[in-house]
This record gives structure tokens, sequence and C-alpha cells, in this order.
């Protein structure tokens, strides 16, 4: 699949769609709370996309995807459906937000906890997101995204944790996952060079125990084969002419 390198305009349309994911995801982090199911973030948020934001939600009848976000709860390591579930104490929780605005795609996630974590889970939570940022800094002109993989899966395993291998990131703009993968770990199917125009997601899997996953019958809810804990950040950004450009990280806020 060929990676479509984006114009200066392209990527001033997905800035927009990327500022409206950030706002979502912010707007969402006061309701995580205990007592509060997954359905109902996922509500708060289709209406919030839909109405407050005149955007579409991208995952909502995705490839069949029944809602408009993803919440993955603790042992669930991505696509997990929103349904009945309360969220309780100690939780850790991803909400996965993809937003779509005059055709154009913003992607991004976060981890919340609920109410005070475990020390291993908080752990978790913090190196993933340190694995995410150690990526997104390496971005620029003529880095290999194989380096960046590396650099991701090297941090993780440092700290006694690992990398899924399964589920990586994707470039984005009009379509929501278009080339080039891009792989969180060592491998030389991620020897791509990085030039200017490039627009995708890092978006790391990090689980707590071991690196295999196991899909549910749903088709989409995908959890860790040894039920131990996952956490995942995501933004999209773009490769400018001197580096990067983070398109989901609002004004103000660190990555």
């Amino acid at each position: 699949m060929t990676i479509v390198l984006k114009s200066k305009a392209d990527i001033d349309k997905m800035r927009i769609a990327g500022r409206l994911t950030g706002e979502a995801l912010r707007m969402i982090s006061e309701h995580v709370q205990a007592g509060i199911t997954t359905a109902e973030l996922d509500d708060i948020c289709h209406r919030y996309i839909t109405e407050k934001q005149e955007a579409i939600p991208a995952p909502l009848n995705y490839r069949g995807f029944p809602k408009s976000i993803c919440t993955s709860l603790n042992d669930v390591v991505c696509h997990g459906i929103p349904g009945n579930k309360k969220l309780k104490n100690g939780d850790i929780i991803n909400i996965d937000i993809t937003v779509i605005k005059d055709g154009w795609h913003g992607d991004s996630s976060k981890m919340f906890f609920v109410g005070r974590p475990a020390i291993r889970a908080q752990r978790l939570v913090e190196v993933a997101h340190e694995a995410m940022v150690l990526g997104i800094e390496m971005i620029k002109p003529g880095e290999n995204l194989r380096n960046i993989g590396k650099a991701i899966q090297d941090h993780a395993e440092s700290h006694h944790f690992s990398v899924v291998r399964e589920y990586c990131g994707h470039g984005i703009g009009e379509v929501f996952h278009e080339a080039p993968q891009v792989l969180h770990y060592d491998s030389p199917q991620n020897n791509v060079i990085l030039k200017p125009g490039m627009v995708f997601t890092i978006e790391p899997m990090v689980n707590a125990g071991k690196q295999h996953t196991r899909l549910m019958s749903d088709d989409w809810t995908v959890k860790t084969r040894d039920r131990s804990l996952s956490a995942q950040w995501e933004h999209t950004i773009a490769v400018t002419d001197t580096g990067f450009e983070v398109l989901t990280c609002l004004p103000g806020d660190a990555l």
C-alpha cells in the first residue's frame, strides 16, 4: 500500500480534526468515575462529537463496530466495546476517540485511573506513556520507523513490561487506517524512512505480563492472554520539514 503524503492544506484540515479529538478526550475525563458504565461514556462522547462538534465518530459502524468510542478496561488491550460494565475504584481504562471533520481523521487515546490505582498499574500506565513520548520525539525526516519501534520496545522491556505485536499504529488522513504500519517493536517489516507530509499514529500497547493477546468472541475486544493489565496511549503525528507536530495535542497540554 502506498504512503500518502499530505500537503500543508491537508495537514491544516487534520489539525482541526485532531483538536476536536483532543477536546473530546478532555471533555470525557471528568466523567471517568466509579459507578459510570462504559456505555454511558460512549453516549456522552457520541452526543458531544455529533452535536457540539458537528463531526462524526469514526469507529461507529466502521467494519461493523457498534459504538462511537473504544473503552479498554484493565486486561483489555484495545477495541473494547462500551457496554453495561460499571467502572470501579482501582480500574485503569483506555478511551480511544477518532473524530472525522470535513472528511479528515484525528485519532488519539488516553489512559485514566478510576480512584486510586495499584502501584504496578500506575507504573504500567506511566511506562506506556513514556514509551509513546519517546517514539514521538524521535520523529523527523530521515529517521527510520524501525528505530522508533526498537526504542519503544527497549523502554517497555527495561521496566519488565512487554509490547503487543499483533496491533500497531497506522497512517491516517482521509482514510482511517492507511500505510504505513507503525510497529512498536524492532522488526525489518518496519523499515520505513520518514518524509515530510507523512501522518501516522504512535500507540504502543504495553502489557504488565507477557505480550500475547486473545481476540474475544465479539471479534473486536482484545485481551491479554495471561489476564495481566494492559495500557495504551495514542497521538496522531505529522512529519514536518524539521521534525514533527502532534496534531491531537491541545495547546498548552503535555503530550
